[in-house]
């Protein structure tokens, strides 16, 4: 981990502790580089969704009414 690196307390429960322990003995790095590419992960996962988004702007909204109407209508509900 670089120097510009914050501390965070985190809470688990017993159990994820005890997990993330153990991955983190098995693989030979901390808990905290574990968690720190966790975050990454979920972090760029948000930002792939959210660039899906943006490329879907421009589609026309449906709603949920709307939408069973049509499954009725087509005969799938």
């Amino acid at each position: 981990m670089s120097n510009l690196s914050k501390r965070s307390t985190v809470y688990f429960e017993p159990a994820i502790h005890q997990a993330l322990k153990m991955r983190a003995a098995s693989s030979d790095v901390s808990i905290s580089e574990l968690i720190d590419e966790a975050v990454r992960l979920l972090m760029r996962e948000d930002q792939e969704d959210l660039a899906a988004m943006s490329e879907r702007v421009n589609e026309p909204e449906v709603t949920y009414e709307v939408f069973l109407n049509e499954l009725k209508a087509n005969g799938k509900i």
